[in-house]
């Protein structure tokens, strides 16, 4: 049967919108990255790197591709923001971080080596959550006020309290609290927060101050007790124990955040994949339930609210850090 002018025009119509249909789904296929690497700026074993791979587990099915969690520790997230910075927009590398080495680190040092509104794009955000003193089990102090009892019992009332980082908001609170209870107060900074908790469940140092994801599996289990905590209201993870507003130190009700963020550069569809990958998986209730069991107050944001939330946080802490007299370095 011969074909008639129109059927002809029609089938080759047909069979070039078929190619350009194959030719899309195989550039598209070529652009998906094999694997993505999510970097965490602070050593495996600590809360952030939990909080990575508990994210990094789920959103491989979300991405159709392998996520690995890549920790470059080291100077309070700086190394890996530094290694952000470097990395290629391509889809291939994201950070997720919190609020010390985004927002904190461009206010304490004359060149950290990177300016986030420059070098970063926001990803999305995912939680907020708190600081908290805890004291180690060596310590026999239950609460705040039997803490800094103890502390003026053992001579002038000088202590060492434990931080995740030189120079970051635990640092600060350290300095805080022994004006407050005038008592001399020395924080030991460490390289992140597991090295920190090595220490404190050693009872080589009877405090520290960390997030609460840091501290809330030794606390469950007795092995450290959280015994302060920031923001403006108690959390849901620990409904006993006081803020610090409640003991009479106000002023840190701003609470800290956990975000993801790319190099500056990659491609809008890029970030809005990621971003949605990540909406996706907070809302699936057993990722929502393990991370507000780390102490996490889970909550989406776009990337236009969280680039919003640390621009509003670096703001409120410019003023904090400006106001204790501490110079950048």
């Amino acid at each position: 049967m011969v074909s008639s002018p129109l059927q002809r025009l029609s089938r080759a119509i047909r069979n070039t919108l078929a190619l350009g249909a194959f030719l899309l789904t195989g550039l598209a296929q070529a652009q998906q990255p094999a694997v993505i690497k999510l970097m965490v700026g602070f050593p495996p074993g600590g809360g952030t790197d939990a909080i990575a791979r508990t994210l990094a587990d789920k959103l491989k099915d979300q991405l159709g591709a392998t996520v690995i969690v890549e920790n470059k520790a080291g100077a309070g997230g700086q190394i890996a923001a530094q290694a952000l910075k470097a990395a290629a927009p391509d889809g291939t590398t994201f950070f997720l971080s919190h609020d010390h080495s985004v927002s904190i680190l461009p206010l304490i040092m004359k060149n950290p080596g990177f300016d986030p509104a420059r070098d970063f794009v926001a990803v999305a955000g995912f939680a907020t959550f708190v600081n908290a003193l805890a004291v180690s089990g060596g310590t026999p102090a239950k609460s705040m006020n039997e803490y800094v009892a103890w502390i003026r019992s053992q001579g002038a009332g000088k202590g060492t309290v434990g931080v995740p980082a030189p120079a970051s908001v635990p640092e600060f609170l350290v300095k805080v609290i022994g004006q407050k209870y005038a008592l001399d107060l020395q924080a030991a900074p460490y390289r992140g927060s597991a090295p920190m908790m090595a220490d404190m469940l050693g009872n080589q140092i009877n405090a520290g101050v960390a997030s609460i994801p840091d501290f809330i599996e030794n606390h469950k289990a007795g092995k450290v007790r959280v015994v302060a905590v920031l923001g403006g209201a108690r959390q849901a993870s620990l409904p006993d124990v006081p803020t610090f507003a409640e003991l009479g130190l106000a002023g840190f009700e701003d609470v800290p955040y956990y975000g993801i963020f790319a190099p500056a550069g990659t491609p809008k569809a890029v970030i809005d994949r990621f971003s949605e990958a990540v909406a996706k998986v907070i809302a699936q209730p057993e990722v929502r339930e393990r991370l507000t069991a780390m102490g996490l107050t889970v909550a989406y944001m776009t990337p236009q609210q969280l680039t919003a939330r640390e621009h509003a946080y670096s703001q409120t802490w410019a003023r904090i850090i400006k106001a204790s007299g501490f110079q950048a370095q």
